[in-house]
């Protein structure tokens, strides 16, 4: 991983994201760090991993239900400083979690 102080290529600090698949910029603190795009074409994700996916999607399109209805997103409980639809997903999650 490439990190960048004082050079031509100082005018990425602060950028972060993917350009073309090719590379990804990430920042840590204050530094800025280019890597090549993850290949993740050879993972296999388990079948926790798979039901953990699920899970989250559908805690996703719970917290949209909540947000795009102004009613059901007014009545929605939160705590001060964090969103509904954060806290929608955490609710959805806590709930729907499989214990172990």
């Amino acid at each position: 991983m490439a990190k960048f102080n004082n050079s031509i290529l100082a005018a990425t600090k602060g950028m972060r994201g993917a350009i073309g698949k090719q590379i990804v910029f990430r920042n840590r603190g204050d530094n800025t760090f280019a890597s090549k795009y993850p290949d993740m074409s050879n993972v296999i994700p388990s079948e926790l991993q798979l039901e953990s996916n699920d899970i989250f999607g559908d805690a996703v399109r719970f917290a949209l239900e909540i947000i795009h209805d102004p009613a059901k997103k007014a009545a929605y409980k939160h705590p001060k400083g964090r969103s509904v639809y954060h806290t929608a997903i955490k609710d959805y999650m806590n709930l729907h979690r499989k214990k172990e």
